[in-house]
């Protein structure tokens, strides 16, 4: 598909990959999960291949938030559209907290690409 070919924005999130050389990896760990929960898996400072600096400025990732809510709010109207389709005479409280626990078990997630997302907007691919 040329959507995931190297070289595109979606590759480069998808894959876990540095956006300006698709090789070396942003996140030490593909799992978002052990990313964020094991201390020494942070995400790296610099692309082991090209030597980018992943954190451009002081408080480049502050940035990262507003891609964090946007995914969060995208995810939250969809779940709740599924659960309003299947379960139509569901209770609200029942939709707000089947919300909320599905946005807190995705957390990981949502972090791990809203990174990934943020630093794209920025950072062009360059062919060696």
């Amino acid at each position: 598909m040329l959507i995931f070919k190297k070289g595109t924005k979606l590759y480069s999130i998808l894959m876990n990959k540095c956006p300006r050389c698709h090789t070396g990896k942003f996140w030490p760990n593909n799992n978002p999960y052990k990313s964020l929960f094991l201390k020494s898996s942070n995400e790296y400072l610099f692309c082991q291949n090209c030597n980018l600096k992943f954190e451009i400025e002081v408080g480049f990732w502050y940035g990262a938030m507003y891609i964090s809510y946007a995914l969060g709010v995208a995810m939250m109207v969809g779940l709740w559209l599924i659960c309003d389709y299947i379960y139509p005479s569901s209770t609200i409280l029942f939709q707000i907290t089947l919300i909320s626990l599905f946005l807190l078990v995705v957390s990981p997630i949502n972090y791990h690409y809203s990174r990934l997302i943020w630093i794209n907007i920025f950072v062009k691919y360059k062919k060696k």
